[in-house]
């Protein structure tokens, strides 16, 4: 199966972003692309709820939304939006909720994230997305033409937990997608990555964005990039390195099995005290 990973640096207008998602999906299917993903944020990364509120929609009203479902319909693939920021009717906080759609454009599945990175990366880099976002409680594993694919974003792979919790629900592909930290990622995104694929002998595929992002306030955002696709055995396939654009791998999904039977520990569990 070939795999497209679209390597974003959006901004934090949705209309201004839009375009560039659509261009580099397209790029994807020209290319021979049957599952394309975009990283966490895709319609707009900012850390301003005060801009968030003024420019998110309800996700019937999501431009992006819309309009990634109607490219995966034109083109019959499957498109995994990394995330987009959604308003949720009578609540304060939106959620950052991760679609999964089929090559007919209907949602087959939808994660809000779990974690909130509500962090202090050193005194001028602090996040507390738990006071804008409004964390999920549901692990998502949907099923695919090509098998079942377990969902998470971000800040979520810092919790084995949940993607041996995918797996074990029989999740052969966990798609990671982020917008991460350039301090912590240049520290932890290869080897934090590489230990989920590990422990889970599951694909892992995480579309990311890149570079300084565009707030209209003046203030600073900036994130890593370095979109992987880590196989089964924890071998780094693909690395989109720092800049915007589309990278493509083509991956067989045998390899999940040939990797639990060498080393099944998704079934050697035992209790402890």
């Amino acid at each position: 199966m070939r795999v497209a990973l679209c390597q974003l640096n959006s901004s934090d207008t949705p209309k201004a972003n839009l375009p560039k998602t659509v261009a580099q999906v397209r790029e994807a299917v020209a290319e021979g692309a049957e599952f394309i993903l975009t990283p966490e944020v895709t319609n707009c990364v900012s850390n301003s709820r005060a801009h968030q509120n003024a420019v998110l929609q309800t996700e019937d009203e999501d431009i992006t939304l819309a309009a990634l479902r109607q490219e995966a319909r034109r083109a019959g693939v499957w498109i995994l939006i990394g995330s987009i920021g959604i308003k949720i009717p009578n609540e304060e906080r939106f959620a950052n909720r991760s679609f999964l759609i089929d090559p007919k454009g209907d949602i087959a599945a939808r994660y809000d994230k779990i974690h909130m990175f509500d962090v202090e990366i050193s005194p001028t880099e602090t996040y507390k997305e738990s006071a804008g976002y409004k964390p999920g409680e549901e692990l998502v594993v949907a099923e695919t033409s090509f098998g079942g694919v377990g969902m998470a974003i971000c800040y979520d792979v810092r919790f084995p937990q949940l993607h041996r919790g995918l797996a074990k629900a029989g999740a052969k592909i966990i798609t990671q997608p982020a917008a991460f930290s350039s301090v912590s990622g240049a520290a932890h995104w290869h080897v934090l990555l590489r230990a989920r694929a590990i422990e889970t002998g599951c694909f892992v595929i995480a579309p990311a964005q890149c570079g300084d992002h565009a707030q209209s306030d003046g203030s600073q955002r900036k994130t890593y990039g370095h979109s992987l696709v880590v196989s089964p055995w924890g071998e780094v396939l693909v690395d989109a390195g720092t800049d915007a654009g589309v990278t493509l791998v083509d991956i067989d999904l045998n390899e999940v099995d040939t990797a639990r039977r060498k080393i099944p520990s998704l079934n050697n569990d035992r209790a402890f005290k």
